[in-house]
């Protein structure tokens, strides 16, 4: 993960969940208007899909995805109605949204506004970029056009105004938020503050809270996933991003991408580069940051597995782009990766009795037949996992993973 910031407050958030056993969850939230839409989903989405889940037989799906999107759409939208008084501004505030999951093989995603997942292949040693979602984006003429088929007799639904725009106001035309442009009582009644700035006719929603859904079976030739906020794909292309993934190393790609964006932003207002940087955030014209490049938020996942499993680190952390470190993830709370964890422990038994197999040390042979046994009771425990006894067993079983070679 690797980040810029350009606003006078960072408004990009992005996130990274990842579970012990074949699950991983990803969200880029590129805010506007303020930070407060883009925060409210970084601290709730991701929980509200794991309720669904749980509703769902503990299994996470498309339409999982899909609910806690809405879910967390309805619940900011009635914040905004408790507060606005308050806050006046609240109102305009709203951010894309950008969440995936790679869960037992099968990627799903759910995407609104234009943050972009890409996703590079390999065949026959050449690499091809796949963009898997859509940008909804008022400057692509299919957006315009959807919108105008969903706008009949509304000729201001989209207007020109240093770009398209809806109603001449926002470019992308799908958000979490913006409670003005989705609620017409934010826009036209007294009881809430008026926003006079959107023209009129304006009896229903013109920006929409509902994701538009991809969902994609991982394959062999799938190597790596790419998703960044449009601040990234507004200084590259889709096949420069993912040629600089393949031909680089690992560690730190996704600070290269950044890297190589905000020197992209430097050559196109012909400034140097250090000069740029020492900039301050803000939309200051000539010297504030804003003026140069947008926020950028990126994050690089690799699909392949190339670590032996018996090297593997069990995580449940959760990584935020905002700040350094990692903490305890939703994921370790939760029951969904029990499943998985039956036949993750099969494969780790029979790595054991390879890795101890012909051994001479009667140590080495006890330390085996302890983390076997322990393997076998969390096999037994079932849902109770979550429990300290279970814990206790997976921390003895992590200390047998860092055994040195015998």
């Amino acid at each position: 993960m690797a980040n810029a910031q350009a606003n006078t407050i960072m408004e990009d958030q992005s996130q990274v969940e990842v579970a012990s056993h074949n699950a991983l969850y990803l969200g880029v939230y590129d805010g506007h208007g303020g930070v407060e839409a883009s925060l409210y989903v970084l601290n709730n989405l991701f929980n509200n899909l794991l309720s669904f889940a749980h509703e769902n037989d503990n299994a996470i799906t498309a339409l999982t995805l899909r609910d806690a999107v809405v879910y967390t759409e309805r619940c900011f939208l009635n914040y905004v109605k408790n507060n606005i008084v308050q806050i006046q501004t609240i109102g305009k505030v709203g951010s894309c949204c950008l969440a995936g999951v790679l869960w037992k093989g099968v990627l799903y995603i759910a995407n609104l506004g234009d943050s972009r997942a890409v996703i590079g292949s390999v065949v026959d040693k050449r690499v091809s970029a796949v963009q898997l979602t859509r940008d909804h984006n008022c400057n692509d003429p299919g957006i315009r056009r959807e919108l105008k088929s969903m706008h009949p007799g509304d000729d201001t639904i989209v207007m020109e105004n240093n770009g398209w725009r809806v109603k001449g106001i926002i470019m992308v035309s799908r958000s979490i938020g913006d409670a003005y442009l989705k609620r017409p009582p934010f826009s036209v009644l007294n009881s809430f503050p008026t926003y006079v700035e959107v023209p009129h006719p304006f009896v229903r929603g013109v920006v929409s809270a509902e994701p538009e859904m991809l969902t994609r079976d991982i394959a062999e030739t799938d190597k790596f996933l790419i998703f960044a906020s449009d601040g990234l794909w507004e200084l590259m292309t889709n096949d420069q991003a993912v040629q600089i993934v393949h031909k680089n190393p690992r560690n730190g790609i996704a600070k290269r991408l950044v890297t190589t964006a905000l020197v992209e932003a430097a050559r196109r207002r012909n400034v140097k580069y250090r000069a740029m940087m020492t900039t301050t955030p803000g939309k200051e014209p000539n010297v504030g940051r804003r003026t140069f490049h947008d926020d950028i938020s990126v994050i690089v996942v690799f699909l392949d597995n190339k670590t032996p499993l018996i090297k593997k680190h069990i995580h449940d952390l959760s990584y935020r782009g905002s700040t350094d470190g990692s903490q305890p993830s939703g994921f370790a709370l939760s029951a969904l990766t029990v499943a998985e964890s039956h036949s993750f422990t099969g494969d780790l038994k029979k790595s054991f009795k390879k890795r101890f197999k012909g051994s001479t040390s009667k140590g080495q042979s006890s330390r085996a037949a302890e983390g076997l046994h322990l393997l076998d009771m969390e096999r037994t425990s079932g849902d109770q996992t979550e429990s300290s006894k279970g814990k206790s067993q997976w921390d003895t079983l992590r200390k047998h993973l860092k055994w040195k070679k015998h």
